[in-house]
């Protein structure tokens, strides 16, 4: 327990690369899955692919508790695994496995009482978009165990450097969902003929498996924390600590959850099929956003730790080198979108009218993707130096100051395809913000710590 964590010693760049490889191809998968989702779901009829993306703020709302809980408490674990107070790690680990299950109780009663709300403060009650998204919806939050358990038991791993590990949970999870998807939607053999509803039910039978495998595997291969019923107890000063990282990116993703609910009205007003168009988008750029935030997964534990270790030099080559790798990846994304869209939607069994909405759609939105690379990639800093505010103040700015009044201006010329614009627009603003918020950050936080080492 005494000796140094790869984390302070090994080469910044092989480390950046063998902790945040595999999380990139996890996260590959996991975009997979959601893609392969509504691809089957596109087979039952347009009207359910619409359901499954209307439901996409309130799920991502879901998920952004998870996520946002667990990146607290892995930059709250990897800094104290810096500073070598172990008794303190495995409190936290305690904390994040109880907020886990809390959040889950929260999500159940919505799924309960709030999905017909949802769906038909969007779609008239009783339609089959309607029935649709309450049949999606319900049994995603209900039994959304599987998603905060996974998420958590992920996050604990990669804290310790194990992304490995980390990914063979998310690999589990997602290998299953895509091969039950066609099974339970389409009702193939045995199985019952489910829609939109049993992609939902594979869904979540991924994330029970990936969480059992995350407990499995903390227990037996990750020594450098444990899990102890005695520290379950609520310690609030804990939770305060995890909370003051991880709000601001629960925050920042509920502000994207509304934007989305939102820019799905204005889309409406249009035709089903633009918010349909929107919702595939969504998943299109998964492949393309999820390999950012994977780097994210394995650049965050890096900076804390060398954080809490006063690694300066570490820190300042982690940012520029994995700002590099994002920024990559972003500029392949664009030329693939304005390359093959017809190609992409084609997967999605678009129509006439779908085609003619999203192939100028995939071109216009996806010339932010460079701009959207280092943002995220500057977010990731904030997160590990516990200014995870700064990220919500860019979220905020971008989604709800910037794009949702310019889609909102732009809809009122007519012009569907000038809604897009919104999106470049938005994340220029965003941009601006970042860098100013970054410039801050370095100087108040990063440049000091050679004085102190």
């Amino acid at each position: 327990m005494n000796r140094e964590n790869k984390m302070g010693v090994m080469s910044v760049k092989k480390l950046v690369i063998t902790m945040s490889l595999p999380m990139m191809v996890s996260m590959l998968v996991q975009a997979l899955y959601n893609v392969v989702d509504s691809i089957f779901v596109s087979q039952v009829c347009e009207d359910a692919l619409t359901a499954v993306s209307l439901a996409f703020p309130a799920q991502n709302l879901m998920i952004g508790v998870a996520t946002g809980t667990g990146v607290g408490v892995n930059a709250l674990l990897s800094r104290s695994l810096g500073e070598k107070n172990f008794e303190k790690a495995n409190k936290i680990a305690a904390q994040g496995v109880l907020l886990a299950m809390f959040s889950f109780i929260l999500f159940a009663l919505f799924g309960i009482f709030g999905t017909r709300i949802f769906f038909a403060s969007q779609v008239e009650k009783g339609s089959a978009i309607y029935n649709y998204g309450v049949d999606y919806l319900s049994v995603v939050c209900t039994v959304s165990v599987g998603l905060f358990g996974q998420v958590i038991m992920e996050r604990l791993m990669q804290a310790t450097g194990k992304t490995t590990l980390s990914m063979t949970t998310q690999l589990i999870g997602a290998i299953t969902n895509i091969i039950l998807d066609p099974l339970f939607i389409l009702g193939i053999g045995p199985f019952p003929r489910m829609e939109a509803k049993g992609a939902a039910v594979a869904t979540v039978i991924g994330q029970i498996i990936a969480f059992i495998a995350g407990i499995i595997l903390n227990e037996k291969a990750n020594r450098e924390i444990n899990l102890r019923f005695s520290n379950l107890r609520p310690d609030f000063r804990i939770i305060a600590d995890i909370y003051k990282i991880g709000i601001p990116s629960v925050l920042m993703v509920g502000i994207g959850s509304f934007m989305t609910f939102c820019l799905n009205k204005i889309l409406l007003a249009f035709t089903t099929t633009a918010a349909a168009v929107f919702g595939v988008y969504f998943k299109l750029q998964s492949f393309i956003f999820m390999p950012i935030f994977g780097l994210n997964n394995g650049v965050i534990p890096i900076v804390a730790y060398n954080y809490g270790a006063r690694k300066k030099e570490r820190i300042t080559e982690c940012l520029r080198f994995s700002c590099a790798i994002a920024v990559g990846i972003m500029a392949v994304g664009t030329v693939l979108m304005w390359l093959f869209p017809e190609q992409m939607l084609r997967l999605f069994d678009a129509k006439d009218e779908m085609m003619e909405i999203g192939i100028p759609a995939l071109k216009i939105i996806s010339t932010h993707f460079i701009m959207a690379g280092v943002c995220i990639n500057l977010g990731a800093s904030f997160q590990a130096l516990g200014k995870s505010y700064f990220s919500m103040i860019t979220s905020f700015c971008r989604q709800i100051v910037v794009l949702l009044p310019a889609a909102y201006l732009l809809s009122k010329t007519g012009v569907l395809n000038n809604v897009w614009l919104a999106f470049p627009i938005a994340e220029f603003m965003s941009l601006i913000v970042s860098l100013i918020c970054f410039a801050y950050v370095y100087k108040k936080i990063i440049r000091p710590i050679s004085s102190q080492d």
